[in-house]
């Protein structure tokens, strides 16, 4: 049982607060601020959605508004990383992978996209990676739509909030350290195609659909995934187990599918591993909540029941 007179949870308020920042660092630094507009009704509406969706749709009334009052914010997240595209250059006005080129080249002597171009591309092996990074556009929704069935609407919430704060640091990172990624600084570059079965095509038709160019650091992608990975492994371990190869075949088919740089990964897997455990610890006291004790054993068995 829960009791709380909040009805703002965490998520709702990173949702707001991460709204309200974007519109004052496009107002001080958007110049010329017309060319903001779109961003600026978007964050407005974002932030008034997570402003009224609570008011307007209290716990507990239905299984239907329990849906659309949780799901509202994994809806915005996608909104929020379309939005990025026109808030790239806000600070700065062109992309710094040289930088990171630099870098990763210095650390391990040759630019690791660059290598797997002249070296080590395989059709097999491509579309094991490809497979793998593709099921980062199913993990969320399976993810989130199972443990709704399961009724575990505390670790949904939990989830949410680990993930708006995920997102928000990473979206916010795009512009403070704008990247393109390899696949556009190297262009001109690469001599071979990456050659695929199903899964390769299968990516490269929704990158083509729905990718922003640049926000690259970090991987959004691999911080998710890790995300609910780690909650995999706390409340349901078997899926935790099956979820740290095919993340492992993420993390690699973000930069063998020269969508990113290997350092962004990195910086991903700290970041989601950071916001997983900030939310295990503060979570109880950003509620103020009061929980009866419930035993992981307990959870996990009516998660798999």
């Amino acid at each position: 049982m829960i009791k709380s007179s909040n009805k703002y949870l965490p998520f709702d308020k990173i949702i707001i607060v991460y709204s309200k920042l974007m519109i004052i660092t496009i107002l001080i630094f958007g110049r010329p601020i017309s060319q903001y507009i779109d961003e600026l009704l978007t964050f407005a509406i974002t932030g008034g959605i997570a402003l009224l969706i609570p008011v307007l749709i209290p716990e507990g009334r239905n299984r239907i508004l329990d849906f659309v009052r949780l799901m509202y914010a994994a809806l915005l997240f996608g909104v929020f990383y379309r939005t990025t595209g026109g808030t790239m250059f806000l600070l700065f006005d062109n992309f710094s992978d040289y930088q990171l080129v630099a870098f990763e080249t210095a650390i391990y002597g040759t630019e690791p996209t660059l290598h797997i171009d002249q070296h080590l591309l395989f059709p097999v092996l491509n579309e094991i990676f490809s497979f793998c990074y593709f099921c980062y556009y199913l993990m969320i929704p399976v993810f989130l739509i199972a443990l709704f069935v399961k009724r575990n609407y505390e670790v949904i919430k939990k989830y949410l909030t680990a993930a708006a704060l995920t997102y928000a640091v990473s979206f916010i990172l795009f512009f403070l350290y704008p990247i393109e990624g390899p696949r556009w600084h190297f262009a001109g570059q690469y001599v071979n195609n990456i050659d695929g079965y199903l899964f390769r095509h299968l990516v490269e038709m929704v990158i083509a659909g729905g990718a922003v160019r640049g926000g690259c650091m970090p991987s959004s992608h691999i911080a998710i995934a890790v995300v609910i990975m780690m909650f995999c492994f706390k409340h349901y371990r078997t899926w935790g187990w099956i979820m740290l190869p095919i993340n492992i075949g993420l993390a690699i088919g973000t930069f063998w599918g020269r969508f990113h740089y290997v350092t962004d990964v990195y910086v991903g897997i700290a970041i989601g591993l950071a916001a997983y455990y900030i939310v295990n610890l503060k979570y109880s006291a950003w509620t103020g909540r009061v929980y009866n004790e419930v035993s992981e054993k307990e959870l996990r068995t009516d998660l798999v029941s």
